[in-house]
């Protein structure tokens, strides 16, 4: 067989790297009504940039997190944002994801809340009590990481896992003595039912949003992938400087009232970062920590989604 010039080889090689580097005709998006996707949907600005690149935005709607990184997983979207746990299972369960990015650390809104006239007044008042929660989201560890504050283990409440349409229920009836929940829920119990704050992440975890791809979407389309962030953190700047505006979309998209969304937003600074050695260690304590009570069947190690882009 003839040998090839260098200088073909080498043009060979540019043209399968620019191939390879081409821009998607499509990028397929995961968004939950509360989450920050929702609001660059209805912003409309990201798939005024990509129009004019020729390329289309699908917006797919999913219930919850773990649905989401299964869509992800499958190939149904390429990209996705959730809270901290959601992917540390999604890894658990070999999923083949990176992590784009991450929002600025929001331990302010999530909490262990009471009803306004319980006896419980501190985490270490749980003991023996009926705990609700989402099973293996974001306030599960914050949950963990409570009790140990407290001097107390996971053995020492009893779980009560539901998801948050049917906590809200249970708190309501009392079937529950304290539930551990998320804004825009937490703002909505506060408001309406003055739930009572016992403990909230603040100095415990920090709660990061985490911008996700499928690995396959990140390493062909590198430039969308960052262009989607670069969205996200002028989206950002936007919600943080307008958040009566911002209120207004998500609670056109949720259904919830204005006010609710305002109370959640006044302590929910948004951004968009790219991951560092840091956020990749708290990420990987969260991973542990499950790993620990049972919750994760494996030891995860959070650095294997680390996009090609951010190795060095």
């Amino acid at each position: 067989m003839p040998r090839l010039p260098r200088l073909t080889i080498l043009l060979l090689l540019a043209l399968s790297a620019s191939a390879a580097a081409k821009a998607p005709e499509t990028v397929n998006i995961g968004y939950q009504k509360a989450n920050i996707f929702a609001l660059l949907k209805y912003r409309g600005t990201l798939d005024e940039t990509f129009k004019k690149q020729g390329i289309a935005v699908r917006w797919v709607e999913f219930p919850a997190g773990p649905q989401m990184l299964e869509g992800l997983n499958v190939g149904s979207i390429d990209l996705a944002a959730t809270g901290d746990a959601p992917p540390a299972f999604a890894q658990a369960a070999k999923a083949d994801l990176v992590y784009l990015g991450h929002s600025p650390a929001n331990p302010k809104t999530e909490a262990i809340v009471v009803p306004e006239n319980s006896a419980i007044k501190t985490v270490a008042d749980l003991k023996g009590k009926r705990v609700g929660l989402n099973k293996g989201s974001d306030v599960n560890y914050l949950l963990v990481k409570a009790l140990e504050e407290a001097g107390l283990t996971y053995k020492d409440i009893t779980p009560v896992y539901l998801p948050p349409a049917d906590a809200r229920a249970a708190f309501q009836r009392g079937a529950i003595d304290a539930w551990v929940i998320w804004d825009p829920y937490l703002a909505e119990v506060e408001t309406n039912a003055r739930a009572r704050q016992i403990r909230n992440a603040e100095g415990l975890v920090p709660h990061y949003t985490f911008y996700l791809a499928s690995r396959k979407f990140a390493e062909a389309a590198p430039d969308a992938a960052k262009q989607v962030l670069d969205e996200l953190g002028k989206l950002s700047d936007w919600a943080n400087a307008h958040q009566q505006d911002a209120a207004g979309i998500l609670s056109s998209s949720t259904g919830l009232d204005k006010g609710i969304w305002q109370k959640a937003i006044a302590r929910s600074p948004y951004g968009a970062e790219r991951m560092t050695p840091a956020v990749y260690d708290q990420q990987q304590a969260l991973a542990d920590t499950f790993t620990g009570i049972g919750l994760l069947p494996v030891k995860v190690d959070v650095r294997s989604a680390t996009w090609s882009l951010d190795k060095q």
